[in-house]
């Protein structure tokens, strides 16, 4: 049974108590170097051991692995080492780096990485240490227009300018594969509406800048950014990582493209990467071969030997199904050998994936003739090789099936260079139609919005549905192979580019490093806890099965899942306005990681990585003037005309971050820490305004809780990583002035933002103006972690009376604030602001209150609501579908609500 103190706010022993960010200094930045207070001994931490996600030993990684470890504050100094052994005592080479700091400049968080070539067992013992270094560690070298990296198995040189981002690939003086590049086609027209004449145009990524960002010696980063260009025109900016291990033959790549074109004439009918693989061999010695569902592979042989009518010989059959070199011509029987040339070549292959649940393979000849089917399956797992005994290149991608269209190509396998393309949007697919879905409907003033709003839940304005800014990212890996890999091998290759294996730190260590607030394992020691264990499961495990049910797949889509249930239809409201695609509504992304770290399951991992993908990726802007706002929930991603800062929320993202040391993610949260410059060019308020939109800079019309809690998770944890001076002054001057006011959080009147100093003015007298909104978009949860760092008395306070009161008496809030604060709704949501303000006050009735509120279940699911499935078939459903009643909002606020109350007043259940 874990036992939880009620004095510990991040419900951690090693981090309550913590010193304050403002007593240490008012001016301390985040850099470790300049932090004050720095412990002079630190108490020092024992071994913590890590395991994969998906348990077990993995066979092969995606070149390597990286991971995140959280430490508890005080435990280790900025100059800390790191070592890592093998359960059996073998020590495995690590790279280690910091990337979060305790307010006192003690180590929050590390990230680790270790190499595919290194010593694989089920756990590992991380400690501190001095690592052990590879054998081969990875070296990089810069010289005129080229960057080289060398694992010691390969050697990669990436140009600094031009079409070709990797000049080349090579296993000592073998070229593997060469002209790596960016590919992307743009059709002016739609298919689907039939044009009389539809114009196509290529593109080829064109490099603006390359930076070294890791130089090993376990792992390097490369990272290229650039534009698709043809002619004068340069659309479609992209940045791409490279990531090389020591030892490794691999490379992992993660692709990021942002959308800036017009939808209305811009439609992308192809998004690739491809690179020319070098054919050295005889056609007959020449493979391809492709990974299927589960465990299969087809393997095929560019001038295939078997089923001839003359047989060339068993050896040789044998040695060319199993990738190998064939024994010399001069050795079969003759008639084979005599007429090698009648046999046709295949020197072209495609594995294409249009639908989550279907994939076919074809192959010709040559361009301009036909293409054979070869044959097809459901879900193929997104690896193809094309290489020969000599030597060739594994390419594929990560969520191949799942981010639909995809295709993995080989052509000209037959002549002396292959070209080997990932497909991210397969060009066989209709091209992207990123058009708004319908046409105003008569919208036309604020009044006729309103009224759209009323029906639909569409909060519609013309010429705010656009795509421009958003994202997407793509992970793939390419193999640079000695030779043809067997079957099996080839196999375990495509299950690492699938699913690529993780190492994770167990709950019970994350937990008592004291990080990310109000969270607890899994702990069914009672009746009462097992039931609502039991709750938070069925919810956990119904939305991964919809995900599969309802199909919630394809290239923009994947990670989303959808906002509210039609039962009439027994079908989500696809179709319906603002009630379709959820978009981080109400925090569901906060609610999968907690449900993640509480767990440790590799399935919740996945289920929360996923969406965070998404999510910070589709639904958010990158570039324009909406840079750094998010879309409202609604049939398209980019539909709905709210563009707010509470989607695209830091808070969401900082879990993967911290727990995976994601570069691309943590090139999102240094944007979204001036996202509040967005309050300058668009007013939320535009469409309730008497008044023209002038905005002043010092005194911005920016919401002191949904808005700025998703501003201030942006700062905090620009801060916690070593960012600049000015997240921190807006974090701590935001909180300060916020509980300056006379009623915290809840004052009424017109309060207004400075954008340079991230101080709030408002009324000197006490008024009530609050909504059910105010704190279901990670506004708790930043506080619960902020109020460990700020040591201001009138802050605790503020925000302690908030959590109080929220779900209080109207004659409590009107002793208090001097008003009844109205007929609130999401009481259950705040039943953990009421479960926090117990644990602070040391308050058994209110933390009989929490949970007395959490069972009534108002605006979500009482006590006795059925956490079941039932199953509907038949005529009634497209599929057979298991239906539960259930809405995300309520979803996600009842699985944040009963994880924190059981973490806080868990005792008093």
């Amino acid at each position: 049974m874990v036992h939880i103190s009620r004095r510990n706010v991040l419900l951690s022993a090693a981090a309550a108590g913590a010193t304050s960010l403002l007593a240490q200094s008012g001016t301390a930045t985040a850099a470790p170097g300049s932090r004050p207070g720095l412990p002079a001994e630190p108490t020092g931490h024992g071994p913590v051991g890590v395991r994969w996600l998906e348990g077990g030993a993995p066979a092969e990684l995606a070149a390597g692995t990286t991971w995140g470890v959280p430490w508890p504050r005080g435990a280790f100094g900025p100059d800390q080492a790191f070592s890592l052994v093998t359960d059996a005592g073998d020590a495995v080479p690590v790279q280690s780096w910091v990337t979060g700091w305790w307010p006192d400049g003690s180590i929050k968080w590390t990230a680790h990485a270790v190499s595919g070539s290194a010593p694989r067992a089920e756990g590992y013992r991380l400690e501190p240490g001095e690592p052990a270094a590879p054998e081969h560690p990875v070296t990089v070298r810069t010289s005129g227009r080229r960057i080289t990296v060398d694992t010691g198995v390969i050697a990669v040189a990436f140009q600094r300018d031009g079409e070709h981002l990797v000049e080349f690939v090579r296993r000592g003086d073998v070229t593997i594969a060469e002209k790596g590049r960016l590919v992307a086609s743009r059709r002016n027209a739609a298919d689907t509406d039939r044009p009389e004449e539809i114009k196509t145009q290529a593109f080829t990524g064109s490099i603006d800048e390359v930076t070294v960002e890791q130089e090993g010696p376990v792992r390097a980063v490369v990272k290229v950014t650039g534009k698709h260009r043809r002619n004068q025109r340069g659309w479609l900016p992209f940045t791409v990582r490279f990531y090389l291990y020591a030892g490794s033959e691999a490379i992992r790549m993660v692709h990021t493209f942002c959308y800036d074109g017009d939808p209305e004439r811009d439609f992308v009918s192809g998004l690739g990467v491809r690179f020319d693989v070098p054919m050295r061999d005889q056609p007959h010695d020449r493979h391809v071969r492709f990974a299927g569902q589960d465990q299969g592979v087809l393997a095929e042989a560019v001038r295939g030997l078997t089923g001839l009518r003359r047989d060339p010989g068993e050896a040789v059959r044998a040695a060319q199904v199993a990738g190998q070199a064939t024994p010399d011509p001069a050795t079969w029987d003759q008639r084979v050998t005599s007429r090698l040339h009648l046999i046709p070549a295949f020197g072209d292959y495609s594995l294409s994936q249009l639908t989550a649940n279907g994939f076919e393979i074809h192959k010709r000849t040559q361009r301009g003739h036909s293409w054979l089917r070869t044959g097809g399956g459901r879900r193929a797992r997104g690896l193809a090789y094309v290489g020969s005994p000599s030597g060739g290149l594994a390419f594929g991608m990560r969520d191949f099936w799942q981010l639909h269209p995809t295709e993995l190509e080989v052509t000209g396998a037959a002549t002396d260079t292959a070209q080997a393309t990932v497909w991210m949007w397969s060009p066989r697919a209709g091209a992207m139609d990123l058009r708004f879905y319908h046409d105003g409907l008569g919208q036309d003033t604020y009044e006729e919005q309103l009224e759209g709003l009323e029906i639909t839940y569409e909060d519609y304005e013309p010429g705010f549905g656009t795509p421009y800014g958003v994202a997407r990212t793509s992970e793939l890996t390419f193999w640079a192979l000695a030779a043809t890999p067997d079957a099996e091998r080839f196999s375990q290759l495509a299950d690492a580019n699938a699913t690529p294996p993780l190492l994770i730190s167990p709950p019970e260590h994350n937990h008592a490093a004291g990080v990310f607030g109000s969270w607890a394992p899994v702990d069914r020691s009672t009746a009462a806890r097992e039931r609502l264990e039991d709750n938070l499961a069925f919810l956990h495990g119904h939305y991964l099965t919809e995900v599969d049910q309802r199909s919630w797949y394809g290239f923009w889509d994947y990670g989303d899942v959808m906002h509210d249930y039609d039962r009439d239809r027994h079908t989500w409201r696809y179709d319906v306005g603002g009630y379709a695609w959820d978009n981080s509504e109400l925090s569901t992304d906060l609610w999968l990681w907690y449900h993640y770290l509480r767990t440790g399951g590799p399935e919740a991992f996945r289920f929360a990585e996923a969406m965070t993908r998404h999510t910070s990726e589709v639904d958010m802007y990158h570039l324009g003037e909406w840079k750094g706002l998010g879309t409202r929930h609604g049939v398209q991603h980019w539909g709905d005309s709210a563009k707010q800062v509470r989607i695209s929320n830091a808070g969401y993202k900082r879990f993967y971050y911290f727990l995976t040391a994601d570069e691309r993610l943590g090139d999102i949260l240094h944007e979204l820490v001036d996202a509040d410059r967005a309050f300058l060019v668009l007013d939320p308020g535009r469409k309730l305004a008497d008044e023209p939109f002038d905005p002043d800079p010092e005194a911005l019309p920016l919401g002191k809780s949904t808005d700025w809690g998703s501003l201030a998770l942006a700062w905090l944890t620009e801060w916690e990583r070593g960012g600049d001076e000015i997240a921190h002054t807006k974090l701590v001057n935001g909180a300060t002035t916020l509980a300056a006011l006379p009623n915290g959080w809840a004052q009424g009147g017109t309060t207004t933002y400075d954008l340079t100093t991230g101080r709030f003015t408002g009324p000197a007298e006490p008024s009530i103006s609050i909504g059910s909104l105010s704190s279901v978009f990670g506004l708790i949860e930043l506080m619960t972690e902020l109020l460990q760092l700020v040591d201001d008395e009138r802050v605790h306070e503020q925000w302690i009376r908030f959590c109080r009161l929220y779900n209080a008496s109207g004659d409590e809030q009107r002793e208090e604030t001097g008003s009844d604060w109205g007929n609130l709704n999401l009481r259950q949501a705040y039943s953990r602001a009421t479960a926090y303000a117990a644990v602070r006050l040391e308050d058994d009735e209110l933390a009989a209150r929490a949970w007395q509120e959490l069972r009534t279940g108002h605006a979500g699911y009482p006590e006795d609501h059925p956490f079941t499935a039932e199953r509907v078939e038949g005529t009634d459903v497209l599929n057979p579908v298991d239906e539960a009643r259930l809405s995300t909002n309520a979803s996600a606020q009842y699985g944040l609500a009963v994880i924190q109350c059981l973490a806080l007043v868990g005792d008093h259940l």
